[in-house]
């Protein structure tokens, strides 16, 4: 039987008040598990309006609609308006989730400022970052998070071992084909990697090559074969306006007789001996714009 960890990435305020409780609803209603990765720090999402010049942003924000979807004022956060600090503003709704049976991580303090940033910050930049989102997390839920899961698959040379000072026990940072040992430098990091197997929705959707292919078909010929997967999607869209086409997805895959779960319980499963060791490497995916943190060649 296939299995899929599904994460969702949490990355403004609108996400977190609005699409995280669409999206527990749905998840139950279909007895789905799954892991929140929050982002804690203040929204800054009006910031990224520098990404216009690189490479496929321009394109993605024509196909997906973002001002739609996140809002005018998420736009303006961080420019013309203060960024709301999501940990403090959403707590209920972010203690709700982990009422409710849910696995919740950490995700980033500054979405932006990490996204943007930490392909070429310090060590002392990077662990400050990933500290203050520690942090919170330690305010907001009484005790340590076990998973992480970087900012738009954006990572250094720095970020797995910090993970590992942090006291996580796994993470989801890069794109890959399955889990791994990272290696940096020659030494293996004892935080393994679950890298996301699959496209997003929103890398899916307007893609010239799949012109007239339905996202959610195409997502299912990918899980057909039997296998092991992490998916990811983002409140915002699949809370939101991509909301139906989820839910029909995670119909078809219960019919289908999917196990859908969590990265705890995916991690929980893995034999690390076992897994292979893979360096983290830079490099590009379909329908998304910049570099990601990628899955290297296994080591021999």
């Amino acid at each position: 039987m296939s299995t899929i960890a599904l994460k969702i990435d949490v990355d403004t305020y609108r996400g977190t008040l609005e699409g995280v409780p669409r999206l527990m609803t749905a998840l139950e209603s279909a007895g789905a598990r799954a892991t929140f990765l929050f982002s804690l720090g203040p929204d800054h999402t009006g910031r990224a309006i520098k990404r216009v010049l690189r490479r496929g942003f321009l394109g993605k924000v024509r196909r997906t609609s973002v001002a739609s979807h996140y809002g005018l004022r998420t736009l303006l956060y961080g420019v013309v308006l203060p960024g709301p600090r999501i940990g403090r503003r959403c707590e209920a709704v972010l203690r709700e989730v982990a009422a409710r049976g849910f696995e919740v991580g950490v995700h980033t303090w500054d979405h932006v400022k990490w996204q943007d940033g930490v392909a070429r910050a310090s060590a002392p930049w990077t662990r400050r970052q990933l500290w203050l989102a520690r942090e919170e997390f330690v305010r907001i839920f009484g005790r340590a998070p076990e998973s992480h899961g970087a900012a738009g698959w954006q990572v250094n040379r720095f970020v797995p071992q910090l993970e590992a000072e942090a006291g996580f026990r796994y993470a989801s940072d890069t794109r890959g084909v399955g889990p791994f040992v990272p290696v940096v430098e020659s030494r293996e990091i004892p935080v393994p990697q679950l890298p996301t197997t699959l496209p997003t929705l929103d890398e899916l959707i307007g893609r010239p090559d799949l012109r007239g292919v339905d996202p959610i078909e195409h997502l299912l010929a990918l899980t057909e074969v039997p296998g092991e997967h992490v998916f990811t999607l983002h409140a915002e869209l699949e809370g939101g306006a991509y909301r139906a086409g989820f839910e029909r997805l995670l119909a078809r895959w219960r019919a289908r007789g999917v196990g859908l779960t969590d990265l705890a319980s995916y991690a929980a499963s893995l034999d690390c001996t076992c897994l292979p060791r893979c360096p983290i490497e830079s490099g590009r995916v379909p329908g998304r714009a910049g570099m990601l943190a990628l899955q290297g060649e296994a080591n021999a």
